[in-house]
């Protein structure tokens, strides 16, 4: 998927899901359109998320293909309504990283690699801030705000009683130890991550600096997968603009590479435990700050 198509992730997987039905039903895309009285390119369209579709057009569409179960045609269709609406992030204008904040907003399960920093769903507000204040180019007060105000409501997703995001994270040795916005800030930082890490749907890898070269030095990375859907996104980060892969073969080469950073890095405890350490050494760095 470009970077700079934003449709909805429902319109999406919606598209994603009527393929599918089509093709179990053994009919062409031109086959489907003559039935449904449409121009085949229509089809296409909807099948990509690059057009909206109405609850009826699914509706039809559905019986088309043969499909029974109730339950399934409800939820395509409900996901034909929802799909026009506009996430909440459109409230905050054209930010960056919006089509990974909706893909992060429907995602059941994320699996991340980050080398630099921890991520931002985990970061506490001062870090958060931190960070932003040193992205170049620089920002001014007002947009820096924007990025902050959206990164804590991203954040949302993880404490939601009802179904919060399943959340596995392998840090590179280096971000702890990299000092951002001061060491107060850092052991802030670190505590909550701790604290984070013993929820049942979260679990923090550290990947120690000994396991030498690995996989993850590319860069970093994140695997998004969806509830009720076999849809799998990679999503590459960069400075200028981010990449998405779909293509099976993509995403099965960045699953292996996850499983092998996931082997190479610290047990989860083993992970909690240096982590405490980190704390224990921006808690003396304080300290001595204090008396010198």
């Amino acid at each position: 998927m470009a970077a700079n198509i934003n449709p909805t992730v429902r319109r999406r997987r919606l598209g994603a899901e009527l393929r599918r039905l089509r093709q179990d039903s053994g009919l062409t895309s031109t086959e489907a359109a003559v039935r449904l009285m449409v121009s085949q390119p229509k089809i296409s369209l909807l099948e990509n998320g690059r057009r909206a579709i109405s609850p009826r057009d699914v509706r039809d569409l559905c019986a088309i293909y043969a499909v029974t179960d109730q339950q399934v045609i409800d939820s395509l269709m409900r996901m034909a309504k929802e799909s026009g609406q506009q996430g909440w992030w459109h409230a905050y204008g054209d930010i960056p990283q919006s089509v990974y904040i909706g893909l992060e907003a429907d995602a059941a399960t994320l699996y991340a690699y980050e080398p630099m920093v921890f991520p931002g769903l985990l970061q506490t507000p001062a870090y958060a801030q931190a960070v932003i204040e040193e992205t170049f180019p620089p920002l001014t007060a007002d947009q820096a705000a924007t990025l902050l105000r959206v990164r804590l409501r991203r954040q949302h997703r993880i404490y939601d009683p009802a179904c919060p995001l399943r959340l596995w994270v392998v840090l590179d040795e280096s971000v702890p130890r990299r000092v951002v916005g001061s060491p107060d800030i850092m052991r802030e930082q670190l505590e909550h991550l701790n604290a984070l890490s013993a929820e049942p749907h979260i679990t923090v890898q550290v990947l120690p600096d000994t396991v030498g070269a690995h996989p993850g030095l590319s860069g970093q990375f994140s695997i998004l997968k969806f509830a009720g859907s076999p849809e799998t996104v990679v999503y590459v980060g960069r400075f200028t603009s981010d990449v998405y892969l779909e293509k099976p073969s993509d995403v099965q080469h960045y699953g292996v590479m996850y499983e092998q950073l996931q082997a190479q890095a610290l047990s989860p405890d083993r992970s909690r435990a240096f982590i405490t350490d980190a704390i224990k050494t921006y808690i003396n760095a304080a300290s001595r700050a204090l008396t010198e």
